[in-house]
C-alpha cells in the first residue's frame, strides 16, 4: 500500500466530510484532494528529480496538511520542518535531506527566505497562505503550472514516503526515512491496538511535524476530522474536547501534567473521549491514576521513536482496568505491539530474561531502514541484528515492558548507577510538584551528584528536604537528590517535551568534561 492510497480510503467515505478544521477555516476530504491533485500536477511540471524531498515548514495548520497530502500524490518525500527550531537547526536537516521544494507559512516568511539561502538544493520556495516573499511563488500561482495530470506513483513497498528528525532536543537530528512499508506497519499498528466503528475526532495540539501529524496520517483510512489547535495550550486543550467533542487525543506527559495542575481541569465535558493517548516519554503513575479519574476510562499509553514510530509497544485502557488495585502496570508502557519484536539486551548482545534490566531493543516492519545517508549510525544502533532504542527497561512474567531511563541519561554516582527517570516518577508523585528533571551535577565526592530541579504548581510550595526524604523511602538513600533548586519554567521542546539536556548543561558549563 502506498500512504497516498490511505487518504483515498478517507475519501471514499465522504467527499464532503470535514478532513481539517480550524478556527479559521474547514477543508474537506474533496476539497482536499483537489487541491493536492493540482498541488501534485504543479510539482511534476516543475522539473524535480524523481521522488523529490520537500518539506513543509508551518505551524499547525489545515492549509499545511493539504500540501503534505499533495507531496504524496506527487510520489514526493514529506520532511517535516519544525517551525520552533532555529534556522540554522532547519537548515542543516533540509540540506541533509537535500529537500528540493519548501512550502511555507507566511508568518515564517523571513525565516523561509534564509533557509532558501542556506540551503542550496532548494529550487522552489512556496507560499501557502498569501503572496510569497521575494523571489517565493503564491501557492495561487504556483497551481498554475500543471496542467492537471498526475504522476504515477510506483507501488513499492522500499520507496521512501517520510524523513522525520530523530529528536531535536539536543544537538542536530539525523534523519529517520520511513518506507511505504513503515507506514503501512505504522497504520496497521494504530488500528488495531485503538480500534473504532465510527470516525475519528482527533485533536491536532502537538506540533504537526511530530507525532500529532504522524496520527492525522494514520487516522485517513477511518475518515478522521482533524481539529487543529494553533500550539498545546492546556486549556485550549479542554476546551476543544469539549466543544468538538473530540474521541481521539495524543499528548506527551509534560503537556497532560500541565493540565491535570490547571484550575478549570474539571470543569468540561470529556465524555466524548476514547483514546487519549501518551508518548514521547515515560509517565509518572500517579499522574497516570489521576488522569484516569479527571478523563475517564480513556487512558492509554505507547512506546516509540522516529526510528521505530509510535507503537513498538502499546498499553490499554483494558490492561489498566485490569490491573485490580496491583499499580505496577501504571509504570508500564504496555506489550510489543502485533508484527514487532521487541527484547532487553545486554550490552554483549545477550536476551535477557524476565526482571532483568537492560537496552531495549526491536524487530520487524515497524523498524526504519536505517539513518539516511548515515550508514556508520545505522551501523552502531544496529549491532547484534536488532534496533537499540536508547532506553534501559525490563519485561515482567506477563510481557509487560517498562522503561527505566535513557542510557544516556544514567547517572553515576558513587559507583551505583541511578536511572534519573525512577526519581523523577517518585518526584511526580507528590501533589506540589508539576514538572520535574533530574540530573548529575558534578561533585568532589561522589563524581556525579543527583540533583533534582522542580516546577512547582500554581501557588504550591514545598519544603526541599520532604522530596529528598520521599525519594528515601520510596527508592533509598542512593537515588536520594542530594540538592533540589526550583525554577519557575523547565525548558522543553516544540512536542512538550522537557529538555533534559539543557538542564543538566547549566551545572557542567566551562567544564573540559561532561561526566
Amino acid at each position: 500500500m502506498r500512504l497516498i492510497d490511505y487518504f483515498q480510503k478517507g475519501l471514499a467515505r465522504g467527499a464532503d466530510r470535514p478532513a481539517f478544521v480550524d478556527d479559521r477555516v474547514t477543508l474537506t476530504y474533496g476539497e482536499v484532494d483537489h487541491r493536492a491533485r493540482r498541488m501534485a500536477s504543479s510539482l511534476q511540471a516543475s522539473g524535480l528529480s524523481t521522488c523529490p524531498p520537500i518539506a513543509v515548514f508551518s505551524p499547525n495548520d489545515p492549509q499545511a496538511f493539504a500540501c503534505i497530502i499533495g507531496i504524496l500524490y506527487a510520489g514526493g518525500i514529506w520532511v517535516p520542518c519544525n517551525a520552533r527550531n532555529t534556522v540554522a537547526v532547519n537548515a542543516h536537516f533540509l540540506s541533509m535531506t537535500s529537500v528540493e521544494v519548501l512550502f511555507y507559512h507566511g508568518s515564517l516568511a523571513r525565516e523561509a527566505v534564509e533557509l532558501k539561502a542556506a540551503v542550496p538544493t532548494i529550487r522552489l520556495l512556496i507560499c501557502i497562505d498569501g503572496d510569497g516573499a521575494g523571489s517565493a511563488l503564491s501557492l495561487d500561482d504556483f497551481l498554475q503550472r500543471g496542467d492537471g495530470s498526475l504522476p504515477e506513483v510506483p507501488d513499492d513497498p522500499e520507496r521512501l514516503a517520510t524523513i522525520f528528525p530523530t529528536g531535536g532536543t539536543t544537538g542536530l537530528s539525523k534523519g529517520a526515512p520511513w518506507t511505504h512499508r513503515t507506514w503501512e506497519a505504522l497504520i496497521g499498528a494504530y488500528w488495531h491496538c485503538m480500534p473504532s466503528t465510527t470516525p475519528p475526532v482527533h485533536l491536532v495540539a502537538g506540533p504537526m511535524t511530530h507525532a500529532a501529524g504522524g496520527l492525522a496520517l494514520m487516522m485517513m483510512p477511518g475518515g478522521a476530522c482533524n481539529v487543529v489547535l494553533p500550539r498545546a495550550d492546556p486549556l485550549l486543550i479542554m476546551q476543544a474536547i469539549d466543544r468538538h467533542r473530540i474521541t481521539h487525543l495524543y499528548l506527551p506527559p509534560t503537556v497532560l501534567y500541565m493540565m491535570l495542575a490547571h484550575p478549570e481541569v474539571r470543569r468540561y465535558d470529556y465524555s466524548s473521549l476514547k483514546y487519549f493517548v501518551l508518548a514521547a516519554a515515560p509517565i509518572a503513575p500517579e499522574k497516570l491514576r489521576e488522569a484516569m479519574d479527571v478523563f475517564g476510562p480513556v487512558m492509554c499509553q505507547s512506546f516509540g521513536q522516529a526510528e521505530a514510530p509510535m507503537f513498538l509497544t502499546f498499553l490499554t485502557t483494558a490492561d489498566l482496568l485490569a490491573a485490580d488495585g496491583d499499580g505496577r502496570l501504571y509504570a508500564s508502557c504496555g506489550r510489543p505491539t502485533l508484527n514487532v519484536r521487541v527484547e532487553i539486551m545486554d550490552d554483549a548482545g545477550t536476551i535477557l530474561p524476565p526482571g532483568e534490566r537492560g537496552e531495549i531493543v526491536a524487530k520487524g516492519s515497524l523498524v526504519f531502514p536505517g539513518y539516511y545517508r548515515n550508514p556508520e549510525a545505522t551501523a552502531a544502533a544496529s549491532t547484534h541484528g536488532w534496533h537499540h532504542t536508547g532506553d534501559i527497561g525490563y519485561r515482567d512474567e506477563q510481557g509487560f515492558i517498562y522503561i527505566v531511563d535513557r542510557k544516556k541519561d544514567m547517572i553515576v554516582t558513587g559507583g551505583f548507577n541511578v536511572f534519573s527517570a525512577e526519581v523523577e516518577q517518585v518526584l511526580l508523585s507528590h501533589p506540589a510538584v508539576r514538572d520535574c528533571a533530574v540530573v548529575g551535577v558534578p561533585d568532589a565526592k561522589w563524581g556525579e551528584a543527583i540533583k533534582a530541579v522542580i516546577e512547582l504548581k500554581a501557588n504550591a510550595d514545598v519544603d526541599p528536604q520532604d522530596l529528598i526524604d520521599l525519594v528515601k523511602r520510596e527508592l533509598g538513600g542512593v537515588h536520594a537528590p542530594k540538592s533540589v533548586d526550583f525554577w519557575d519554567e523547565l525548558p522543553r521542546s516544540g512536542n512538550g517535551k522537557v529538555l533534559k539536556r539543557d538542564v543538566r548543561d547549566t551545572f557542567w558549563s566551562g567544564r573540559e568534561r561532561a561526566v
